[in-house]
Parts: structure tokens; C-alpha cells; sequence
């Protein structure tokens, strides 16, 4: 498959992202001619107060970005890979942070709901408290593609958490969908690091679109990493972003999947560890 991951600057102006997404989408599938386009986390919406962000909720199947997400999916034969939508999770007072992906035909493939929160204070001193707004999923998600690939949905905070990607990848999978919004401080050392490392230790692609450039929030503006980035199974970057809206296409092919686990067959040799931290045998 032909994977275009897009790079947004998403802002608190739903009418104005939603735009955005459809010109770049539109853009890489008239340049590269992809399978599947990937948007990143927020898609429709970053920034303003906790209010709004909790106002810019839907309910996904009759919102906004799941029908410009599904017109794109049928207009073009593609696939597409929702990035995430601020979910109305029903008799709850947040949200959820979810991440779905659309067939060719428009149906969803699979859906998932984020699972760890970004509660904390960065470096520069900023303070991100994920969880008074979204309440956090509860299991892992898988969705079936095209040409026997399997992948496994994850969102950006998730990338720091090593035994998610170790449950997908006892669930088979050979693809790990990763959106995300990383912020600037935590980009620049981390973001390309643990991508690679996920790439590397499930034996899997790794498609990563990000959002990049300033969104304003009440007391100030914040800064997005960027480097969207499609990663191979050996922890290749094969496709990478510049700085800015936009996009990058590459392949993701079963070949390079058979190569990488036949020469390095790591996922065969990994242990099952008991409670007195000894090895107890093969992890299956």
C-alpha cells in the first residue's frame, strides 16, 4: 500500500482544520496517488480552554470529520485514517480521544480510544492535563488492510508505553498507526526516538502523522513538533515531513515485514516472565 501521512496545523477553528485536512488530502492524492492517507491526532481541533475543547466534541458517525473523513474515503477510493476525534462519550463529562479508520467504500475498519493521558508539566514549564478532558479507553484495537496487512491503532502518549505495542504485537500485527500532536520540547529528543524503537521491537511499519506549527490556548500559544513519518520494519524513516503543513508518501509492503522477522526473529525468541522475575518460558 501507498501511505500518504498528512501534516496539519489544526487550531481552535473546527471550519478552518476540516478545510485544511480536505486541500492537503486532496494535494497528496492528486501528487502520489496513495492507498491510504493518514491525518494526526486533533484533527479537527487543538487548542482554546478545556470548555471549548469539550464543546468541539461529536458524535462521530453524524459529525463533521467523520463525513468529510468518509466523503474523502468514497470520492477516491482511498483509505482513510482518521487521525483522532474529540468523541461525546454519552452520560460522561469528557470526552474520549478516538482514532478510526475507513475503507475505500467509506466503512469503518476499526475504532479505538486512547488510552493514556498527557498529564504533565514539559521542560519549558508548560502544563498539559489530557485528563480533564478526555477519559482514557479501555483495550487494545485492531483493523485488517489491504494485501493480508494487520494494524494496530495507537495515539501519540501512547508511544511512550512499550507494552501496548507488545500486546498488538502478540495480536499479529504488521502496521501501528501512531497520530499524534507532540509538542515541541518533548519532540525534538523523544519523538523520532520511540517511533524507531516501536518500528524496532514489534517488527512492524510505523505510520506517524503529526501536527505541526502554534496553536493558542488561554494563556498563550503552544508549539507542535511536526516530522510526520513513515517508518520500516528494520526502523527506517523511508518518508518524512518538513516543517509546516503538508505531507509525505511511502510504501508499506509484506516483503520487507518477511525479510526483517525472518532474518531477526525476535518476536519468536521473546519470554514469559513470572512474578519472581525469571524467565519462564516462550512468550505466546
Amino acid at each position: 500500500m501507498r501511505v500518504s501521512v498528512i501534516q496539519m496545523n489544526s487550531v481552535n477553528d473546527k471550519t478552518a482544520n476540516l478545510a485544511q485536512a480536505r486541500r492537503l488530502a486532496e494535494a497528496a492524492i492528486a501528487a502520489d496517488a496513495p492507498d491510504l492517507i493518514s491525518f494526526p491526532e486533533n484533527m479537527s481541533w487543538c487548542g482554546g480552554s478545556p470548555q471549548d475543547r469539550l464543546a468541539a466534541a461529536e458524535d462521530i458517525a453524524t459529525g463533521p470529520t467523520y463525513a468529510l473523513c468518509r466523503n474523502l474515503a468514497v470520492t477516491h477510493g482511498v483509505w482513510v485514517h482518521c487521525g483522532t476525534i474529540p468523541e461525546r462519550a454519552p452520560h460522561e463529562p469528557r470526552n474520549r480521544n478516538t482514532t478510526l479508520v475507513l475503507n475505500r467504500d467509506g466503512l469503518e475498519a476499526g475504532r479505538y480510544s486512547k488510552i493514556h493521558m498527557f498529564d504533565m508539566e514539559t521542560p519549558d514549564g508548560q502544563v498539559y492535563r489530557e485528563s480533564a478532558v478526555n477519559q482514557p479507553g479501555t483495550g487494545i484495537a485492531t483493523v485488517k488492510l489491504e494485501g493480508g496487512l494487520k494494524a494496530g491503532l495507537t495515539v501519540c502518549y501512547d508511544i511512550r508505553f512499550a507494552e501496548l505495542y507488545v500486546a498488538l504485537a502478540k495480536a499479529g500485527v504488521d502496521v501501528l498507526f501512531v497520530p499524534a500532536a507532540f509538542t515541541m520540547q518533548t519532540g525534538r529528543d523523544h519523538w523520532e526516538v520511540l517511533l524507531r524503537a516501536r518500528a524496532i521491537e514489534t517488527q512492524c511499519w510505523v505510520i506517524a502523522a503529526a501536527q505541526s506549527g502554534e496553536f493558542p490556548v488561554p494563556d498563550g500559544r503552544r508549539q507542535m513538533y511536526g516530522r510526520s513519518m513513515i517508518i520500516d520494519p528494520w526502523g527506517t524513516v523511508v518518508a518524512q515531513a518538513s516543517d509546516g503543513p503538508g505531507w509525505a508518501t511511502g510504501s508499506v509492503d509484506r516483503e520487507s515485514l518477511t525479510n526483517v522477522r525472518a532474518r531477526m526473529p525476535t518476536l519468536q525468541h521473546r519470554r514469559r516472565w513470572g512474578e519472581n522475575g525469571l524467565a519462564q518460558g516462550p512468550d505466546v
